[in-house]
Parts: C-alpha cells; structure tokens; sequence
C-alpha cells in the first residue's frame, strides 16, 4: 500500500505523497529551502494518529512563490449611488514533497508482548481498589448522636393583678355628686345684697 499523510499547513489540510507537488498559502520560506510540515494522520501499514506520529515528519521544498487568479469584489448599494470594485489576488507558495518519515510512530493498533509481571501489576490496583472502598464505607458510617441536654424548667410568673373594669371607673364618677351651679349663684345674690345695705345704713346713723 503507499504511503500518504495528511499535513495540516495555513489553516488548511491537505493529503500529500511523496514526489506531489501542491499549492499552500504563503510560508516564510526561500525558494529552494526545505520546511517541515505538521503531519496529522500518517498512513504506512497501519494508520497513525495523535501520539504515534512522535518522530514522524514530512518534509518538502519549496519551489516558487506564486499569486493566485485576481478575483473582481463589486460592491453596490442600490438607491445610493453607491459602487465599488476592487481585485484581490492570493499569495500562495508552490511546493514539492520530498520525504515522508515514519520513523518513530508506533502503529495504533500494535500489539504488545505480555509478561509473567503483567497479571501481578493487574492485581495490584484491585486490591488498592478495595482498600479505598473499605475507608470510604467506615467514613460514610453515621456516627452516635450524644444526648440531647436536659433544659431546665422555666420559670413560673406571678399572675397579674386584676384590673378594675372600666365600667365600675365610669359608675363612680357618676356617683360623685356635682355641684349646683344655682346654689352657687343665690349665695353671690346675697353677698351682693349685703354690700348695697351696708352705705345705706352708716348714713341713717350719721
């Protein structure tokens, strides 16, 4: 089967073989120089991705810096007046896979050799397993509650004193006798009367 990666390079992916030649968006390169690309997936006999591409690359050499095809950009903004046109042409880079390395990748689907120390490393983190459930039983265990303290009794108030109704306040005010305002008024007659007979009297003896 041939070999083939797919290299990711200006934001863009691409599949690549040895001796392909492709365009990419502009790198920073001279021509004639030799870049190394990042390689995503590697096809061998086995398919490589993620940690087994460690030690694989792919390398190729630049071969000239070109621009793509000019493009027409018109704007128009219809009962404004409003036109624009302008162009637009892409800097791109043409290069040549030269090398596609795999070494160093480990296939994905690679079997391992298994040994007489395996079975006892697999036991080993049962047990330790088993040990963490043990603890994790004993701390979520409910503990005894203490007793609960006795509370004192509280104490017993005095009763009140009665009140006296209202209605026997208002029966004594109306008891209370008021006072005649017409006795009252004859004894200022009276005085008054006495007072007028005094002068006449003193002159009588006079």
């Amino acid at each position: 089967m041939d070999t083939y990666a797919i290299v990711k390079t200006g934001g863009k992916q691409y599949r690549v073989e040895k001796g392909r030649t492709l365009l990419v968006e502009r790198l920073a390169a001279a021509e004639g120089a030799t870049v190394t690309l990042e390689p995503v997936m590697l096809r061998t006999e086995e398919v490589a991705v993620g940690d087994a591409l460690k030690g694989a690359s792919v390398k190729a050499r630049v071969v000239a810096h070109e621009r793509g095809e000019k493009l027409r950009v018109f704007k128009f903004k219809p009962k404004r007046g409003y036109k624009r046109r302008t162009g637009h042409r892409q800097e791109l880079t043409r290069i040549e896979v030269t090398e596609i390395s795999a070494k160093g990748h480990r296939a994905q689907h690679e079997p391992k050799a298994k040994t007489a120390a395996e079975p006892a490393a697999a036991a080993a983190p049962k047990a330790d397993q088993a040990k963490a459930a043990a603890a994790t039983k004993a701390k979520a265990a409910p503990k005894a509650k203490a007793p609960a303290k006795v509370k004192a009794p509280a104490k017993v108030k005095a009763p009140a004193k009665p009140k006296a109704p209202a209605k026997a306040k208002a029966a004594a005010k109306a008891k209370a006798p008021a006072k005649p305002k017409a006795a009252a008024k004859a004894k200022a007659a009276t005085k008054a009367k006495a007072k007028a007979a005094k002068p006449e009297d003193s002159k009588d003896g006079s």
